[in-house]
């Protein structure tokens, strides 16, 4: 991993608290995710479950945790099995864990090779009564292919039929959201990567670059910054571009007058950043986009105050939505009638703004959260509320993102990054 270690008394203290909410005399499974093949010998590049690596530190293929605090032996009460390392895997693949780096990693004791988890697992499963097994239930999930995971709970529950089964994924979406000191500051790290990838775009960005120019601009900061790069796929979109949601191609050729909507960040650890900025290909922005600009800024900086604890996100929704119809009047967007005559399922404004304001981040860009729940202190949620004008050929948001307080405004940890239009210009142009 290119990461520095993690201390291991967060993945300790993560165990702890998941154990601490499972049923007595119960069983916990978390696999690795595959390696995804392409074609002939080819796969994607390894990317780890995240949960395994919440509760472990380990960011290795097949690997496999099983907790079960109840356990008659103390030493199966935590066990890690790993794929066992040799000199010839050592040779061709690269060192893997061994026994004493996976507790030095996890702070798990008992390590077994894979090999030998049927074995271990048919005595442990003799002696409980209930197994947790862990579904991904995330409310943006579209699940196709068949993980490793998924694998393992159809054996698990083809063997062993009789047990109870529990769910793990509403223990870890109420965990997750809430995050630890040592997550915030690897989530910081991976904000303070991407600064250092806009500020060199900004000094880079000039009329006839292409967007994907802009893309390996990033990449080159991110991985001199011991990143292995962006944390889901950027969004550079010059002019028109900016008006498609997702665009992702970034192939097209950025024009002198126009903006382009930026939305990239860093991973670091396997934690997010999840940045958006607009910036004047030419380094200078016209009069009608800095005020589109600035309204958009504006409803970003009061939608921040909102996010406290015991904020409702449905709510909250609805109140930016005010905030941003209002901006939508001044700018000529909207009028008076457009707003009495809306229909409140789909409000004016959503012609102009049409996705949600802020989402939970941390291991994941949308990160676990329940969102029906009130907010709560530690949490990290974006900030990006967007004005998209096809019109006018073009698309402007902003999005920092910002961890919950116990009182008082969130702490941005995007604060150092540029996004006032003078310090853009300021820079774009020294």
């Amino acid at each position: 991993m290119k990461y520095d270690l993690i201390d291991s008394k967060l993945f300790i203290k993560n165990r702890k608290n998941f154990m601490a909410q499972m049923k007595p005399n119960s069983l916990a499974v978390f696999n690795s995710n595959d390696i995804y093949p392409i074609s002939a010998d080819s796969t994607l590049p390894f990317e780890q479950h995240r949960d395994i690596f919440y509760l472990s530190g380990v960011d290795q293929e097949e690997s496999v945790l099983v907790l079960f605090p109840d356990c008659p032996k103390e030493k199966h009460r935590e066990i890690l099995f790993l794929k066992e390392t040799n000199e010839h895997i050592a040779v061709w693949e690269g060192e893997k864990l061994t026994k004493e780096k996976a507790f030095e990693t996890s702070g798990i004791k008992t390590v077994y090779w894979l090999q030998d988890m049927e074995k271990v697992m048919f005595e442990i499963m003799t002696q409980c009564d209930t197994v947790y097994i862990n579904t991904n239930e995330h409310y943006r999930a579209n699940v196709e292919t068949e993980t490793r995971e998924a694998r393992f709970t159809k054996w698990l529950l083809n063997k062993y039929p009789a047990h109870s089964v529990a769910k793990s994924n509403p223990i870890l979406q109420r965990l997750r959201s809430v995050k630890d000191q040592i997550e915030l500051d690897l989530i910081q790290k991976a904000c303070d990567i991407t600064e250092k990838g806009f500020r060199r775009v900004l000094k880079f960005t000039k009329p006839g670059v292409w967007e994907y120019n802009l893309e390996a601009e990033f990449m080159h900061e991110f991985l001199n910054n011991r990143s292995k790069g962006f944390s889901y796929t950027p969004i550079i979109g010059s002019g028109n571009n900016a008006n498609v949601l997702h665009y992702i191609e970034n192939n097209q050729q950025c024009k002198a007058g126009d903006l382009i909507l930026i939305d990239a960040g860093a991973e670091y650890a396997n934690y997010s950043s999840d940045m958006t900025r607009t910036i004047p290909v030419s380094g200078k922005f016209n009069d009608r986009q800095k005020a589109v600009y600035n309204a958009v800024n504006r409803v970003k900086n009061e939608a921040t105050k909102m996010l406290v604890p015991g904020t409702i996100w449905e709510q909250y929704h609805i109140e930016v939505g005010k905030i941003m119809t209002s901006e939508l009047l001044g700018l000529g967007l909207l009028d008076k009638a457009d707003v009495q005559n809306e229909n409140p399922d789909w409000p004016a404004y959503k012609k102009y703004f049409m996705h949600g304001t802020s989402h939970h981040m941390g291991l994941d860009t949308h990160d676990y959260g329940i969102l029906t729940e009130p907010m709560q202190a530690n949490m990290v949620f974006t900030v990006e509320p967007g004005i998209y004008i096809p019109d006018e050929s073009f698309g402007i948001r902003l999005e920092d993102d910002v961890v919950i307080q116990e009182t008082g405004e969130p702490f941005n940890l995007m604060r150092n990054i540029p996004i006032e239009v003078e310090e853009i210009e300021d820079i774009m142009n020294s």
